[in-house]
């Protein structure tokens, strides 16, 4: 950190002083951030445990610190399993208040990232700009070639300044991991990480090029959803140009009435739009609020502004499903399994509790009608639920709840009697269902195999290193009772299932034996008066439905 207060001293003491002008003063002092008297000079006798006023300081304080802390705010703002309800709801207020770009510094990053004189590149640019905000500025302009396009430029010098601010913030997390409990159960550092990568991602327009490039092709067969083309002929890191498609904003709700259109019908292709990016596609649209959506004719839909998407893999859809559809009917035991099979438990969860809040959570929710449940909020309370059991809750997770709250308030506005719940509950059983599929199952079991195969193999080189450290005397050994019985489950699976291996494998081979050796003599297969071969055939196909099921039930073999 010292290093780092030395190459960026002017802009150390400036994020220093804003904080303390916001009020957070005494915090600084608490972290060894600010001295005594500089903090004493602040007010920091008065400190103000109201998360509220908390919330409203630091939105003020992102503000003033400028386009990358607006950037961090509002993405943090996404962190509802990390951050206070209270505090995210002002950062959810963080609005970009960007200054204008002069056209002469549009002018000049457009010539010098596409490599030629604007009038070489465009037949027109507006220099008036169409939108403005803290990482860039949108114009209108027109190709030689005649269409109509609209260039997004990046705001100069963005990228070193963003680097500094974030090089800043990392070592920010660091002190305050290593001198409060607050931050290391936030795991303070792991979600600066996550901001900073993401905001990375957002400085290179080629990724968000690509971003609209990927989940215009989830839908190049609709008719009726629509995302701009990507012209890369004239697109870099740091100037996008993208088809200019005009239509109605989806939240002018007066306008799209006069206009004829169908709320109901755009409210249900919408929801379904992007429960299929959510559920079956696993690539998603992050920032569906109504600036990003439009109405085309005949009730079509186009999505704009792809610098936020997320990704989530297969086996975690289909996780987060389970953890759907077990809350809806109760089943706090499969939630709890399916949070076991993520491995997300830590070893402070006490899993009794964690089950008693569950349960807590579904009585809730229960006699609540299925078209007045906000899906978004259950995925909060889930969140919620977590953070207080020290349950570790994916970054995906999370952006999937900002997702679906931001929607929820588009949809709500089309259609006041729309629910999203009930949407996305057939998307949910689907991707619960194809668990069990017999491709699925191979799949999953050859995964797990690999895995066992490889614990297996790596176990007495482990236990010779560990013992030759106890011999050394160098360690005392410490068994945790919980994460123990963790270890010794998977003990107890990968040894069933070996168990059971061999006996199917021997079981075969005696039948094999057998069939060949009554070949061999010329003799049927009836012994002692019994089809000993039939029933063998029927014994093995029961082994088999016996394995299968007790997999797919438990997860034990």
């Amino acid at each position: 950190m010292l290093g780092q207060r030395i190459r960026h001293t002017k802009r150390y003491r400036e994020i220093i002083n804003v904080l303390m002008k916001n009020g957070f003063s005494h915090f600084l002092f608490r972290v060894g951030l600010a001295d005594r008297g500089l903090a004493a000079g602040q007010g920091a006798e008065e400190i103000d445990r109201n998360m509220k006023n908390v919330g409203k300081r630091l939105r003020h304080a992102l503000q003033d610190l400028g386009p990358s802390f607006i950037k961090l705010g509002q993405i943090a703002s996404t962190r509802h399993d990390a951050l206070p309800p209270e505090i995210i709801e002002e950062l959810e207020k963080l609005q970009d208040h960007a200054l204008v770009i002069p056209f002469e510094h549009v002018r000049s990053t457009i010539e010098s990232e596409l490599e030629d004189e604007l009038d070489n590149l465009f037949a027109q640019v507006d220099s008036d700009p169409l939108a403005t905000a803290s990482i860039g500025q949108v114009h209108t302009a027109r190709l030689l070639s005649g269409e109509d396009v609209v260039i997004k430029v990046q705001r100069p010098g963005l990228k070193s300044k963003i680097e500094t601010d974030l090089e800043i913030l990392q070592g920010f997390g660091r002190i305050l991991e290593e001198r409060t409990v607050w931050a290391k159960r936030y795991r303070l550092c792991d979600i600066i990480d996550e901001l900073s990568t993401s905001l990375k991602n957002e400085l290179d327009y080629l990724m968000e090029g690509l971003g609209a490039g990927r989940i215009s092709k989830q839908f190049e067969d609709d008719a009726f959803i629509k995302v701009p083309d990507v012209y890369w002929d004239f697109s870099t890191k740091r100037v996008l140009t993208m088809e200019k498609i005009e239509g109605i904003k989806i939240s002018k709700i007066e306008e799209l009435d006069a206009n004829g259109y169908d709320r109901v019908k755009i409210a249900r292709r919408l929801a379904d739009t992007m429960l299929r990016q959510l559920f079956e596609n696993g690539f998603f649209h992050a920032d569906p609020h109504a600036g990003n959506i439009y109405v085309l004719p005949k009730n079509s839909i186009v999505f704009f502004d792809f610098g936020e998407t997320g990704m989530i893999n297969k086996k975690t859809r289909q996780y987060f499903a389970s953890l759907l559809v077990n809350l809806h009917q109760g089943n706090t035991k499969s939630m709890i399994k399916t949070f076991s099979k993520m491995d997300i438990i830590s070893e402070e969860t006490d899993t009794e509790a964690l089950r008693h809040d569950l349960e807590d959570l579904h009585v809730r929710y229960e006699n609540i009608k299925m078209k007045e449940l906000s899906l978004g909020r259950v995925i909060l309370e889930i969140l919620n639920v977590s953070y207080h059991n020290y349950i570790k809750i994916p970054t995906e997770l999370a952006l999937i709840s900002k997702v679906i709250l931001t929607l929820e308030g588009v949809l709500q506005r089309l259609d006041p009697e729309f629910s999203l719940m009930r949407a996305a509950e057939p998307f949910a059983q689907k991707l619960m269902w194809q668990r069990y599929r017999p491709k699925e199952i191979i799949r999953n079991s050859l995964e797990e195999i690999g895995e066992d195969i490889g614990i297996i193999s790596e176990l007495p080189s482990d236990l010779k290193e560990v013992m030759d450290v106890v011999k050394k005397g160098k360690i005392g050994l410490d068994i945790n009772v919980k994460r123990g019985d963790q270890i010794m489950r998977r003990v107890d699976k990968i040894s069933n299932r070996l168990s059971f291996s061999v006996l199917m494998l021997a079981f075969s081979i005696l039948m094999g034996s057998l069939i060949i050796g009554l070949a061999i003599v010329g003799q049927d297969t009836i012994i002692w008066n019994l089809p000993i071969i039939e029933i063998g055939a029927v014994i093995a196909a029961l082994m088999f439905v016996l394995m299968v099921i007790t997999i797919i039930r438990s997860g034990r073999m």
